[in-house]
């Protein structure tokens, strides 16, 4: 008895750390903890030497050229100055108009039922599927002094000038029409998963309807509220291709001009106070969150949506017609122009002649064909390596067996996703310029390896992020039974994880591989002579006033990212037949295959 009593107090003691000593750290006693330990060195290992060290050379680098004071002492006046305070207002102004227009669609199509719903439900999210160059050459189609819109109001007597839609206010119009998605998922979901019962109450104690809202309804939407600005304040941060197309100076304007200038000193000066404005805001969204707890113990059911009828539905079909041609004119333009025949183009209200001589050429001239093969091959490439350390990273994490260092590893793994393209794009041509003992004599500059690394780093949060979250809905059992019946702990990732959570490393890799297909920011900093892919090509055509040829690759890269959700669709609603049809649960199966049990 005094053994177990002495026993016992051991493990007490091990366990409550005394006062002035610091608590004794956890032994490795499984295999399967070693494991996870061994496996974060190289993963991490791969993120300190792509992510962390970049950003650190980058802000050595700043201080470099007229001297530390002198680069961050621009800030203080001059033209860097008005460019970063700029970005700040612009993004801002975007966060307002877009929390608007995006709470107004989520409560219209989640709480009234009306004829064109669900086209209009469909079409809401098609901003998403634009790479952001298209999205942004689109309203320059549509609404510039020479395009459609001000054209066709110019044949009934109105000046073109007067409506056409330009600087800072076409940039705004590009954000709102390419962000707002963001509010409209977030608060979509957060008024789906609403119980209404408490609303109701609210109104039969005799609160107003705008009452209820104001002091019910959007305090629960708050953290749906915070995750859209964080988004949309982050992605209007890191624009670059309205501000170009628009000619306005926002700080990722300057960074760029002051690279092509041959500043490096101050273009990672600019690249650095950048990056600490989006990581600031993301850590003041995260706290404001953190103290902002809106709770619902009620276990009522949503209510069915209020049905239009009458005039209101005529109404609201109206309404509905108008929102899905606006929804649709961008993707529409983009095609309709992408027939044009080059530079035939000039004083009409839409293209005078029409051929199919530009996708002909693209499939045809292997010079044309090049920027495709680009893209996709670099994407293809940057999403595997996404997939293998950002799959690799999330797995560590979720198992992490010691006290400390988990939220480390999740920040160095997050942190390319508050950083703007830009800046990403500064920092890797920064840190891998020439041979130097911090980047082990690798020069990335000039090679072609260059896209898929700055790919990588871009979009290994979204596998990291979607991975993690089928992860943690995991019983950690699972595999822990695969490993107490002999399974190596390799092969019980491999045989037992992977089946249960594959569509979320699916969904993370395609959103990786969408993105990379599109990508324009980071990759007009570091993409090597000779070697553009397709969003730098449409640029450079739309400069050489190509418009037809521009917008036909444009037309394809939109087709590849909708084919692209098209067998995402697919295979998701395949395994979700399988499933239905299997007698034995998944983790089961799973764990016997991993066993070798039949």
């Amino acid at each position: 008895m005094s053994s177990a009593v002495q026993t016992m107090t051991e493990v007490v003691a091990l366990e409550r750390p005394a006062s002035g000593r610091r608590r004794r750290r956890r032994d490795l006693r499984t295999p399967g903890e070693r494991f996870v330990v061994f496996l974060a060195i190289p993963v991490f290992a791969v993120i300190a030497f792509f992510v962390v060290m970049p950003m650190v050379q980058t802000a050595i680098t700043s201080a470099g050229g007229a001297g530390l004071a002198e680069n961050y002492s621009s800030f203080l006046s001059g033209a860097t100055q008005r460019a970063l305070l700029l970005s700040v207002g612009i993004s801002i102004a975007t966060v307002i108009l877009c929390a608007i227009v995006g709470t107004l669609m989520a409560v219209l199509l989640t709480r009234f039922d009306f004829p064109g719903r669900r086209l209009l439900e469909v079409l809401s999210v098609l901003p998403l599927a634009l790479p952001p160059l298209i999205g942004a050459v689109s309203f320059t189609l549509l609404f510039n002094e020479t395009g459609i819109v001000p054209r066709a109001l110019g044949q009934l007597g109105i000046d073109p000038a007067s409506v056409a839609v330009s600087g800072v206010g076409g940039v705004l119009l590009v954000h709102v029409f390419t962000m707002y998605p963001y509010f409209y998922l977030s608060v979509a979901a957060g008024l789906a998963g609403m119980d209404t019962s408490i609303e109701e109450a609210a109104a039969n104690l005799g609160a107003p309807r705008w009452r209820v809202w104001l002091n019910v309804v959007l305090p629960m939407l708050t953290p749906a509220l915070v995750a859209g600005a964080l988004l949309t304040f982050m992605t209007s941060m890191a624009s670059f291709t309205a501000p170009q197309l628009y000619n306005v100076q926002t700080l990722t304007m300057q960074i760029v001009a002051t690279r092509t200038g041959g500043n490096y000193a101050l273009a990672a000066t600019q690249s650095t106070v950048l990056a600490a404005v989006s990581i600031g805001f993301l850590f003041l969204m995260r706290w404001y969150q953190g103290r902002q707890v809106h709770r619902s113990l009620s276990k009522g059911v949503q209510r069915s949506r209020t049905r239009a009828s009458g005039w209101m539905a005529g109404a609201a079909a109206a309404g509905a017609t108008v929102l899905s041609l606006v929804l649709i004119a961008p993707v529409a333009a983009i095609v309709l122009v992408s027939f044009s025949v080059n530079r035939s183009w000039t004083t009409e209200v839409l293209p005078p002649e029409y051929t199919l001589d530009n996708y002909v050429s693209i499939f045809t001239d292997p010079e044309s064909l090049l920027p495709i093969n680009v893209s996709v091959q670099m994407a293809l490439y940057a999403t595997l390596g996404a997939v293998v350390i950002g799959g690799a990273a999330a797995w560590v994490i979720s198992k992490w067996p010691l006290r400390r260092g988990r939220g480390a590893m999740d920040a160095a793994i997050m942190l390319p996703w508050a950083l703007p393209g830009t800046v990403i794009g500064i920092n890797i041509v920064t840190a891998f310029a020439s041979p130097e003992w911090f980047n082990l004599g690798l020069v990335l500059v000039g090679s072609l390896l260059i896209l898929p690394i700055a790919y990588f780093v871009r979009y290994v949060p979204l596998v990291f992020r979607e991975t993690g979250a089928s992860i943690d809905t995991l019983d950690p059992s699972v595999d822990e039974a695969a490993q107490s019946l002999g399974a190596s702990p390799l092969r019980a990732i491999a045989t037992v994880v992977l089946p249960l959570v594959w569509k979320g490393v699916l969904a993370g890799a395609l959103l990786a591989f969408i993105d990379g297909v599109g990508e324009y920011v980071a990759s007009v900093i570091v993409y090597p002579a000779g070697y553009a892919p397709m969003s730098v090509e449409i640029y450079n055509r739309l400069y050489s006033a190509d418009v037809g040829s521009a917008a036909a690759y444009g037309t394809l890269q939109i087709a590849l990212i909708f084919v692209v959700l098209l067998i995402t669709t697919f295979l998701e609603r395949r395994s979700g037949r399988r499933g239905k049809k299997g007698a034995a649960p998944a983790a089961e199966t799973a764990v016997s295959t991993a066993v070798g049990v039949r």
